[in-house]
């Protein structure tokens, strides 16, 4: 899905630091967009930050937790001192915690409550105002098939990822007037960090994977050629909706 050029554009990408945000980050790049890079380990982000510059864009790389409001503030006034504007925003930041409900501590739920919605709402707050009077703006989220389906000891990772879509929704319908875009993007199973107890466990892995009708895992590629372009102009009338990349495993 190579797209129009997004050489003026610049791009926040949560979670950068592996995974589908570094895969998503690089591809903007690689279209032409500058890139603030958000995560904790500050030495991962700066190795992508530096993989964004050797395909010629600007790129800066931020530590910030972003479930923490002063962290996320802070970041934010220092992308708008860096590139002075935001056009894209990819909140992608995210964990899990798999056990029985019975078996969460109040602490693992809100872990994964905060850090799949809570951080969206943050980082929203803070960016969309930067995004607010250009025309143009594209806001994703990455959600999961977990939005609109679920799977026993997911029931934090549902919740977060069903309110994340519900989020998505709202806020499209609040900023459509603008030409700002807000869209979720909801992976089946990729072979990411995250998924590595899936991975590492040969009968969990046959048992996912013959349930999916492609008979594969995603790719962090696929997802992120998607996300460029749902980011590009080319998606302008593409708002407040989800789209399942997953291999057909929802529609069973």
């Amino acid at each position: 899905m190579r797209t129009s050029s997004l050489t003026t554009r610049v791009a926040v990408v949560t979670g950068a630091s592996r995974g589908l945000g570094r895969a998503i980050a690089l591809a903007l790049a690689g279209e032409g967009a500058g890139v603030a890079l958000l995560a904790r380990d500050l030495a991962r982000l700066e190795a992508v930050a530096a993989e964004a510059r050797q395909l010629g864009v600007a790129a800066e790389a931020i530590a910030c937790d972003v479930t923490a409001e002063d962290q996320v503030a802070a970041a934010a006034d220092r992308i708008q001192q860096r590139f002075g504007h935001v056009h894209i925003l990819v909140n992608n930041a995210g964990t899990n915690v798999r056990k029985p409900v019975t078996g969460f501590t109040y602490a693992e739920w809100r872990q994964v409550l905060d850090t799949n919605l809570t951080s969206a709402f943050l980082m929203c707050r803070a960016l969309v105002p930067l995004m607010q009077g250009q025309g143009y703006g594209r806001v994703l989220n990455l959600t999961s098939i977990m939005s609109h389906v679920a799977l026993p000891g997911r029931a934090a990772y549902a919740a977060s990822k069903a309110g994340l879509l519900g989020f998505t929704k709202a806020l499209a319908l609040e900023v459509a007037a603008e030409g700002i875009t807000v869209n979720g993007i909801s992976p089946g199973p990729v072979a990411t960090e995250m998924n590595q107890p899936i991975l590492e466990n040969p009968a969990v892995h046959r048992e996912f994977t013959s349930r999916i009708p492609a008979g594969r895992w995603g790719t962090e590629e696929e997802i992120a050629q998607l996300a460029v372009y749902l980011c590009s102009a080319a998606a302008g009338w593409i708002t407040g909706t989800d789209v399942l990349v997953d291999g057909g495993w929802t529609a069973q």
